[in-house]
């Protein structure tokens, strides 16, 4: 029974099976069969046999043993499967295709021995021996015979169990079609997709439907499904097991059957419901009959959905299937059966009542599985398995333009040489399909999501996608009614995980699903609607460029900015007049563009804070207020030094001319820039997200990184300003009819009351007003500055040029006035 079990995934294989071109000299010690071999159901020699098991019929016939005779070979029974038929054909093609390259195995030619299994674990273990040790009636185990098999490691195009990938009882298995394990994860994802939390469980009882159906129901759990029932059976049960299956089936409340099932299974118990169908259910379906198109007859009326292998084209084998004669047909004892059972008639002559086939049959026009490739899904599987084998041959015996037949005919081919191919093949078929194996053995899972849907002329077809069903009503499965997002699963207690509560979700949690086991917290930046089923960005506050606030400062920016260059132009016209170079014209200019730097620099607060924009906004600002402000204390010390130098013997201007004007100005700059540098390299400002003020929004804002740098910065414009207040404050009663100190001193008031104000505006403001206050803080102390020095000075050129003379600008100063 052991034995059986662990062979039971080789009802359909592809082995490889090494058979060398020499032959056998007589011996008189040999070894031979009691009886012979099996014939295969098609077969061609080669270099390399690969062996296939399929499942071309669905039953084997059983005989009584009388034992007085050896007992007679088991036999297929039952109608031949077409669909199978086309699927082990393909093998065949995919060996001649191989054989007609010249990139793959140059000078080795495949052969292939195809074997019925009848769907049945018996036939199937004889074929496996029979293929594992070659068909030759004579074994001898000198040196002189090496044409028995040396080499059998079984490549899967149909097995799925997820038994199957466990390497410590199966070391040498691989597949081309994923394993099941994925596919009943996917399941259960599905079936919670739709809100079925109360569903219905039938298996086939083989590892197939076993392991299958144990790893959906693990994960069935895992997602809150709860199983009403859980039936298996097998084809060659009794009936009586069938009937007591189906009318689970019929007074379950369950509306949804998860059939994790064979097809054979699956088309018995699908008969079997007709007889007194149950009211409509949904069906999920494994890959195994969801796409069979045998299926689509039987009355689903809520549809089915499931996965199955992706279908797939192979460019020649359609030809390749209709490329087929009566005289071919005859040379396989499968073709034969085929053909004679597609048009009714016998090819060896009048046989039953059948009439004779007359040559007028024509394949072309043939409609049955057998010629249908518009799903080619284990096809290609086989396709896939074959060339895998090939490309791990090639692997073994061939470089890039040649084989080495030696490797096989003398040295004898080792098993473990093309194991170890097998896991590191990594190829491309041509038909577009990447090939590769994992550590167990397995490929990539990928599938198709399958929808059963009626069309409007009421025939079911298969949609590659899920789509609601416009004729059907999709059916409600569960214990309890669902709970609506916003609220949470509770269970009752005594009661199964499917029967529950709804309670709402607390302050600052959502639920967004219907059903949900559990609430979900919002992220910092969301929270919940009203309704707590989904949770909404908070709103971020800061000053953006549509804001009405917004607005208004930029244009007062754009017009300080404005207005600073024009008296810049007006000043340029009127450079030589008097009152413009009594007032040091170069620091006038110098002040003009820095003032327009001030008025400009408020526009970098606007908009959303990045990390670039926080770094410049505060050392723009830091930076052009002090050169501002540098240039307003040049000139209040070149009025103290100027009426210094009226004073007899004083040569005060020689030590304050315009070298050391422009050097005091660049110092006095580079100091704040040395202060903005340190503070950008140490900690720099950047945008921040406070979220500590308001639970429900956010404030958007630009974090100064190092307090110190920043009240560092602030601190030097605030003391540049008060050394100017200062000067300007002991200058301001110099007798001149146009002392620019007494303004200078008024602009340093206006500027110190401003930034004074500031810093607790600035601090207790919140969100967009911060921002706000300090644009305001710019622009005020900006037109203070340029109101209090320029204003004049554009009023007496514009509208008294009569005071625009030096006779008037000179006065006398007497000599105890400093």
């Amino acid at each position: 029974m052991q034995l059986c079990s662990s062979l039971k995934p080789f009802v359909s294989m592809l082995w490889i099976t090494v058979f060398s071109s020499a032959g056998c000299k007589a011996d008189p010690v040999s070894c031979r069969l009691w009886a012979q071999s099996q014939l295969s159901g098609l077969s061609m020699t080669g270099d390399f046999v690969i062996g296939g098991i399929f499942s071309i019929h669905s039953y084997m016939r059983s005989e009584q043993n009388s034992y007085t005779r050896p007992p007679p070979h088991p036999q297929c029974s039952g109608s031949m499967d077409f669909r199978e038929l086309r699927i082990a054909r393909a093998m065949e093609f995919t060996t001649h295709e191989i054989n007609n390259r010249t990139d793959l195995l140059p000078g080795i030619t495949l052969g292939y021995q195809i074997r019925d299994s009848c769907a049945a674990v018996p036939m199937s273990i004889k074929a496996a021996f029979q293929l594992a040790n070659g068909v030759e009636s004579v074994f001898n185990d000198t040196d002189s015979c090496s044409k028995s098999a040396s080499a059998a490691v079984p490549v899967s195009h149909y097995a799925t169990c997820a038994c199957l990938s466990d390497k410590l009882q199966y070391p040498a298995f691989f597949r081309t079609i994923p394993s099941d394990h994925h596919q009943a994860a996917a399941m259960a994802k599905l079936v919670k997709h739709f809100g079925w939390t109360w569903i219905g469980a039938v298996r086939s009882d083989t590892d197939y439907g076993n392991f299958g159906m144990a790893s959906f129901l693990k994960a069935a759990q895992e997602e809150g499904i709860c199983v009403e029932y859980s039936e298996s059976y097998y084809r060659t049960q009794p009936r009586s097991k069938l009937e007591r299956v189906a009318n689970v089936i019929r007074r379950s409340t369950a509306r949804v059957i998860v059939a994790f099932l064979n097809a054979g299974e699956m088309r018995l118990l699908l008969e079997e419901l007709t007889r007194q169908p149950p009211p409509p259910m949904q069906w999920i379906g494994s890959e195994a009959w969801v796409t069979h198109p045998e299926f689509l007859k039987y009355n689903m009326c809520a549809g089915a959905i499931g996965f199955g292998v992706p279908r797939s084209v192979i460019p020649g084998f359609r030809e390749f299937l209709l490329d087929l004669s009566p005289a071919q047909a005859l040379e396989s004892p499968l073709l034969t059966e085929f053909w004679e059972s597609s048009f009714s008639c016998s090819l060896k002559g009048s046989s039953g009542g059948s009439r004779k086939c007359d040559g007028s049959e024509d394949i072309r026009a043939l409609q049955n599985p057998y010629t249908d490739t518009s799903q080619l899904r284990i096809t290609n599987m086989v396709y896939k398995a074959t060339y895998a084998i090939a490309h791990a041959i090639h692997g073994v015996i061939c470089n890039d333009t040649q084989c080495d037949k030696i490797l096989f005919t003398v040295l004898h081919f080792i098993p473990l040489q093309i194991l170890n191919q097998l896991k590191r093949v990594n190829f491309t078929t041509r038909n577009g399909y990447q090939v590769s194996f994992d550590s167990n053995g397995d490929p990539v899972a990928l599938y198709e999501l399958i929808n059963w849907q009626y069309s409007t002329t009421l025939k079911v077809r298969f949609r590659a996608k899920v789509k609601r069903n416009n004729l059907c009503i999709v059916p409600v499965s569960v214990c309890s009614e669902s709970c609506p997002p916003g609220t949470r699963k509770a269970v009752q207690k005594g009661k199964p995980v499917c029967c529950y509560d709804c309670a709402p979700c607390a302050e600052g949690e959502i639920s967004n699903k219907t059903d949900s086991l559990d609430c979900i917290q919002c992220p910092d930046d969301f929270w919940p609607n009203s309704h707590r089923d989904s949770c909404l960005p908070k709103p971020v506050e800061f000053l953006s460029w549509d804001d009405t606030l917004s607005v208004i400062l930029t244009v007062f920016s754009i017009t300080g900015a404005f207005i600073a260059v024009c008296v810049a132009a007006i000043f340029y016209k009127n450079r030589i007049s008097p009152i413009v170079r009594a007032n040091n014209s170069e620091l006038s200019f110098l002040l003009l563009f820095s003032l327009t730097l001030c008025f400009l620099c408020s526009l970098t607060f606007i908009g959303r804070p990045s990390e670039w924009s926080c770094m410049l906004r505060h050392t723009a600002f830091g930076i052009t207020f002090v050169l501002c402000i540098s240039c307003v204390l040049g000139k209040t010390m070149v009025v103290l030094m100027a009426f210094r130098a009226t004073l007899p013997g004083s040569n005060a201007m020689k030590w304050f001319g315009p070298p050391q004007q422009r050097l005091s100005v660049l110092t006095f700059t580079l100091i704040q820039v040395l202060i903005c540098v340190l503070w950008l390299t140490i900690s720099p400002p950047f945008p921040f997200k406070n979220l500590r003020h308001y639970k429900e929004r956010i404030i958007l804002e630009c974090a100064l990184g190092s307090a110190i740098g920043f009240w560092a910065v602030l601190g030097y414009i605030g003391f540049l300003a008060l050394l100017c207040f200062i000067l300007a404050f002991l200058a301001r009663k110099l007798p001149d009819n146009f002392n620019e100190a007494k303004f200078i001193t008024f602009s340093m008031l206006i500027f110190s009351a401003v930034w004074v104000t500031f810093i607790p505006a600035y601090v207790s403001s919140p969100g967009k007003f911060t921002v706000a206050v300090e644009i305001f803080a710019i622009l005020a102390s900006s037109f203070g500055l340029f109101t209090c020095i320029f204003a004049p000075k554009c009023f007496i050129i514009m509208f008294r040029p009569e005071q625009n003379t030096k006779k008037h600008l000179m006065g006398k100063v007497p000599s105890n006035s400093f």
